[in-house]
């Protein structure tokens, strides 16, 4: 049993569980899913995964996580956060991962769209913004698909292993 933070059609946004620990160490070593992160070269052990859910459980104020799960199943399909909650500014940064099984579903476009309805109508923010890497085609969609706009280029600002030096696109979302 986990309980429901905002429920869409194909997917809903829940508090993570410890049982999820598992399926994150797993997702977050795939070097596909890990390949757009902040560290792509990273390994994580699995005492790294469950200090990562003690770590949420202490910053549930400034960084707010929740597990994605396909209504259909109730099985976990991937993780987003709203990062670096700043109430005072009105913004949070927004990031997501879907496991590579899940990919292509419409799932994290959903997701997103729970997200910013908790941002804005929950937490009060004014603006959501979310980082991506010029390769990420698929990400770069969720976010317009989701009404965010570029913001901002870092040219050849981080390195992504098979692309070589990247741009690091900044995407933003105001409250309407």
């Amino acid at each position: 049993m986990r309980p429901l933070v905002l429920r869409g059609e194909l997917v809903s946004l829940s508090v993570p569980v410890k049982e999820d620990i598992k399926r994150a160490w797993l997702w977050y070593n795939d070097r596909q899913v890990r390949l757009f992160l902040t560290n792509p070269d990273g390994i994580l052990f699995f005492e790294d995964e469950l200090e990562w859910y003690e770590q949420l459980r202490r910053e549930k104020e400034r960084n707010r996580v929740f597990a994605i799960v396909e209504n259909a199943t109730s099985s976990l399909v991937g993780f987003l956060g709203l990062h670096k909650i700043n109430h005072r500014d009105g913004n949070a940064e927004l990031g997501y991962t879907i496991a590579r099984e899940h990919w292509g579903r419409g799932y994290a476009t959903e997701a997103v769209k729970l997200a910013l309805i908790y941002a804005f109508e929950w937490l009060n923010l004014r603006k959501v913004y979310a980082r991506v890497y010029e390769p990420n085609v698929a990400s770069i969609r969720v976010l317009e698909k989701n009404g965010f706009e570029l913001a901002g280029r870092l040219r050849k600002h981080h390195y992504v292993p098979g692309h070589g030096f990247v741009d690091e696109l900044i995407y933003e979302k105001f409250r309407e």
